[in-house]
């Protein structure tokens, strides 16, 4: 039968009053609601409507393989050097690692490194050379978790920046994507985004300054500030993975970033600095070196301070790629473009427009074919529309143009299931049944059809959102929430104004 409980009754009319209270800030200007705490916020536009930064970027996964096949050239150094077996050379050549050994010395060079490097491939193209290969799973597996960290690091990057509404998502396999409403010239995010950031402290090799001829075991790169070359150590005393903290500051007059280590990187900190009183150690930043101090005597405390800063914007941008995390590989910048916020304006105000025609077009529909359940149906929408927008605003969505698109199709969506309980009223009361029993029947019978047809409609705009990226989840977004209110609307609101009205008095005659 068509009536409602007192429960059902109080349910309604809080949710009705909850939408208007979370859309409300979507009717009020930025200059209000900025007041407003953070979990009462209108819906944050889109880079297509508010203007901002588009970055397409491109993680180098050639550069990830290249430092895992250093990776392995190192261990295996280790393990010959453990195993105390003489080696002649170890190189990095044709996508693999080779060892040359004494012949003598070769079955066993393979059992040390083996043993450590369990995982890899091993063949031996001549009698005194091993050959070791990384198969293609463990090199994919290593991509893959690069692309997810270099994800992860490119959010924290940019959320310590201060960006507001930020879209930060994956594209195919190695591409992400970074939109920045509001932010005009992305140059300065860009260069922190682009930066590696991967910082380790190397000992100075005392005596040597030739990069022609280099000792085992080192390397050569530039020092920043006066470009010279220095010869370091390829060991890392400490990485900067075992920094927790950095900030900008100012030391004897000129912009520093004070560090401070874990509890296991200030150990190994404490014991470099211990063990070596008198010597250099190389602050290494993407392969230069950004500072090399003498150490004059054990820092045990776990921390320690970087010079050589031009200013404290320079400063304070490395203590945020220090505390964000190191890239794991580098990322190229495959598409750049800049939207301006008068186009964003267009957008907003040719969106608009559309919606408002559409939703008058259905406003006189819906009157002239159904007369008083019509203005029913036409309030139904109106609250469809609130509940959507308050939907958005708790669910932190963000509105886009293909999203207002989305938003224009819901009302469609929502008027159809109106015209299949009325039309299907209409005939339950043609058919002979009274007004009550054809109400009630319109609904009940109804209910079947729209509920199939909008959880198909949902499940596709579901796929959409999860497959999808950029416009597509924005227009799936809007239109699956839709959906959820439009039905609401229709079967609960809709039919709580008929039984209202079939309670107001004495009704006969079905005026549809």
């Amino acid at each position: 039968m068509l009536q409602f409980s007192f429960s059902k009754i109080i349910f309604i009319l809080a949710v009705v009053l909850g939408a208007v209270f979370f859309a409300l800030p979507n009717a009020l200007p930025g200059s209000i609601t900025s007041k407003f705490p953070h979990w009462w916020q209108p819906v944050a536009l889109g880079l297509d409507l508010r203007g901002g930064s588009y970055l397409l970027l491109e993680v180098d996964t050639s550069a990830v393989f290249k430092e895992q096949l250093t990776d392995v050239e190192e261990q295996a150094r280790g393990a010959l050097r453990d195993a105390k077996i003489r080696y002649r050379n170890i190189r990095t050549a044709e996508g693999s690692v080779f060892v040359t050994t004494e012949p003598g010395d070769r079955a066993a060079a393979r059992t040390a490194i083996a043993k450590l490097l369990n995982n890899m491939e091993f063949d031996t193209p001549g009698d005194d050379r091993i050959r070791i290969t990384v198969p293609d799973r463990i090199k994919r597996e290593r991509e893959i978790a690069a692309v997810g960290q270099s994800l992860e690091i490119i959010r924290r990057r940019i959320d310590e920046f201060g960006t507001s509404e930020p879209s930060i998502q994956l594209q195919g396999r190695d591409r992400i994507i970074v939109e920045l409403p509001g932010v005009g010239d992305p140059t300065r995010i860009k260069n922190l985004i682009g930066q590696t950031a991967k910082l380790t402290f190397h000992l100075i090799e005392p005596g040597a300054n030739n990069p022609a001829d280099l000792p085992p075991g080192t390397m050569a790169l530039p020092e920043k500030q006066t470009g010279q070359t220095l010869i370091v150590r390829r060991r890392v005393e400490v990485s900067g993975e075992r920094l927790k903290d950095a900030q900008p500051s100012f030391q004897n007059g000129g912009a520093v970033v004070n560090f401070r280590f874990d509890t296991v990187g200030g150990k190994q900190f404490a014991a470099t600095t211990s063990n070596n009183v008198g010597q250099r150690l190389a602050v290494v930043l993407d392969g230069q070196v950004i500072t090399s101090p003498s150490i004059r005597s054990p820092i045990v405390g776990g921390s320690g301070y970087i010079d050589g800063m031009a200013d404290i914007n320079v400063a304070k941008d490395l203590a945020l790629l220090l505390r964000a995390g190191a890239l794991p590989a580098p990322l190229n910048v495959i598409e750049e473009r800049s939207v301006g916020p008068g186009l964003g304006t267009d957008s907003i105000r040719a969106g608009s427009t559309a919606a408002i025609v559409g939703g008058l077009l259905v406003v006189v529909f819906m009157v002239l074919a159904y007369h008083t359940f019509g203005m029913f149906a036409v309030f139904g929408q109106v609250f469809h529309m609130i509940t959507l927008f308050a939907t958005l605003s708790i669910v932190g969505g963000t509105l886009t143009l293909p999203g207002i698109a989305g938003v224009v199709l819901s009302l469609g969506i929502a008027v159809d299931a109106n015209v299949l309980i009325y039309e299907r009223m209409r005939e339950e009361f043609q058919s002979g049944r009274t007004l009550l029993s054809a109400l009630t029947a319109g609904f009940q019978n109804a209910f079947a059809t729209i509920f199939d047809s909008n959880i198909t409609t949902f499940i596709a705009a579901a796929i959409l959102y999860f497959l999808g990226s950029g416009p597509v989840k924005g227009f799936a977004l809007t239109l699956a929430v839709g959906i959820a209110t439009s039905m609401f609307s229709a079967v609960m609101v809709t039919r709580f104004q008929v039984w209202l009205w079939w309670r107001a008095g004495k009704r006969e005659t079905l005026p549809v």
